[in-house]
């Protein structure tokens, strides 16, 4: 079993940034992905971004190409997602997610373990 903590949610002003923090413990050595997911008001929950452990390639979701940036520290078990130029509709809920999945980006049935997730709020 795998448990993933978020951190770094929270508001901030269009334009700004932010930084969301997700640590693993437990079985990690299982874990071939890392990424977030969010969920909007209203809408499904989708992929943001992940990084694969092993040779650390990185995926993105065509809506934060180029803002968004996902790194990994692997002695600490960590992924951060550096938010840059934050828009209104990046406000969700964003989600740690970890699993199996071996290439591009994960479905949500393709994700083995969830965290709990937080909030971040993007104001004009």
């Amino acid at each position: 079993q795998v448990h993933l903590a978020e951190s770094g949610g929270g508001s901030v002003q269009a334009g700004g940034s932010r930084r969301l923090a997700c640590k693993a413990s437990g079985d990690t050595e299982q874990i071939n992905f890392m990424g977030w997911f969010r969920r909007s008001s209203g809408k499904e929950r989708e992929g943001v971004a992940v990084v694969y452990t092993a040779g650390g390639v990185t995926v993105y979701a065509e809506s934060v190409k180029g803002r968004f940036t996902i790194t990994e520290d692997e002695s600490e078990n960590t992924a951060f997602l550096q938010m840059n130029s934050l828009k209104p509709e990046d406000t969700a809920m964003y989600y740690c997610a970890a699993g199996l999945y071996s290439h591009g980006m994960p479905a949500e049935r393709g994700v083995d373990f969830w965290g709990q997730g937080t909030h971040v709020t993007v104001t004009v």
